[in-house]
C-alpha cells in the first residue's frame, strides 16, 4: 500500500481555513496513488487548549469534510479530531479514520499530555484499535502515546503499520527521532508518523515526518521538506518476513 504522509501547515484554530488549504494536498495524495492519507493531530485547528472554541460533536464538521474527502479522491483519509461524544460533556483528541466506502473509525488517545494540561481540556480513550485497512493492519497512535511503549506492545502482534499523528514540537526532536525508529524496531511494524509544520499556539514546529520499516530502516523522512506531500510504500509481506527471521515477539 502507498501512504501519502501530508506534512502540513495548520491556520490557528480557523478549521475552515485549514480544510481549504488540505485540499491540493489530498489531490497530491490521490495523483500520487497513495490509497491513505494521513494529516496530523489536531489537524484541523492545531493542538489547542481552547476546547470552547474548537471542539465539534461527532460526525461534525470535519469529520463530515474527511468522509466527503475520502468518498471524492477514493482514499483513506486519517488525523485527529476534537470530538464531543454523546453524552459527554468534554471532547477527547480522537484519530479518526474515514474510508472511501463512508465508513468511519475512531481511537481516543489514551496518553493526555499533562504537561502542557490536555488532561484537563480533553477526555482520555481507554483502549488502542486495530483496522484493516485493504489488507494491511493499522493501528493509530497519537502524538505524547508514543512514549509509551506497553501501549505499542500489547497491539504489535496483531499490527502491520502503527499511524502516528503529532504536534511534536522542536524542542523535543531528539526524543522524536529517537524514539519513532525504537517503536518500529521493537514490535518489527512499520511506523508511518506524521508530525506538523509552521507556527501555532506560540510554537514553530518543523516536521520531522518519518516513515520506519519493520527492521528499523528509516524509508521517507520529512526532515527538510517543510510543508510537502511524502509517499512510502509499506508491504504487510515485509513484517511478515521479519518477524519469521528474527522472531522477537514470541520472547516478549
Amino acid at each position: 500500500m502507498k501512504i501519502a504522509i501530508l506534512q502540513h501547515d495548520i491556520a490557528w484554530e480557523d478549521r475552515d481555513r485549514t480544510l481549504a488549504a488540505l485540499e491540493p494536498l489530498l489531490v497530491r495524495a490521490a495523483a500520487g496513488g497513495a490509497r491513505l492519507a494521513l494529516c496530523t493531530e489536531l489537524f484541523a485547528v492545531g493542538f489547542t487548549l481552547a476546547t470552547d472554541v474548537v471542539a465539534e460533536p461527532e460526525d461534525g464538521p470535519t469529520t463530515t469534510w474527511m468522509r466527503a474527502m475520502a468518498t471524492a479522491h477514493d482514499l483513506w483519509i486519517a488525523g485527529s479530531v476534537p470530538e464531543v461524544a454523546p453524552g459527554a460533556t468534554r471532547p477527547a483528541n480522537v484519530f479518526v479514520l474515514a474510508g472511501p466506502d463512508g465508513t468511519v473509525h475512531r481511537y481516543r488517545k489514551v496518553h493526555t499530555f499533562t504537561h502542557d494540561g490536555e488532561d484537563q481540556h480533553y477526555e482520555r480513550g481507554t483502549g488502542t484499535i486495530t483496522v484493516e485497512v485493504e489488507g494491511l493492519r493499522c493501528t493509530p497512535m497519537i502524538c505524547y502515546d508514543l512514549r509509551f511503549a506497553d501501549q505499542w506492545w500489547d497491539a504489535a502482534a496483531g499490527t502491520d503499520c502503527y499511524l502516528l499523528v503529532a504536534s511534536w514540537p522542536p524542542a523535543r526532536r531528539a526524543h522524536w527521532r529517537a524514539l519513532v525508529p525504537a517503536r518500529a524496531i521493537e514490535n518489527q511494524a512499520y511506523v508511518v508518523a506524521a508530525n506538523r509544520v509552521g507556527e501555532g499556539g506560540g510554537l514553530d514546529y518543523r516536521g520531522d515526518s518519518l516513515a520506519v520499516d519493520p527492521w528499523g530502516e528509516v524509508l521517507v523522512d520529512g526532515d527538510t521538506a517543510g510543508e510537502a506531500v511524502l509517499f512510502v510504500e509499506v508491504d504487510p509481506q515485509r513484517v511478515r518476513e521479519v518477524r519469521s527471521a528474527f522472531p522477537v515477539l514470541g520472547d516478549r
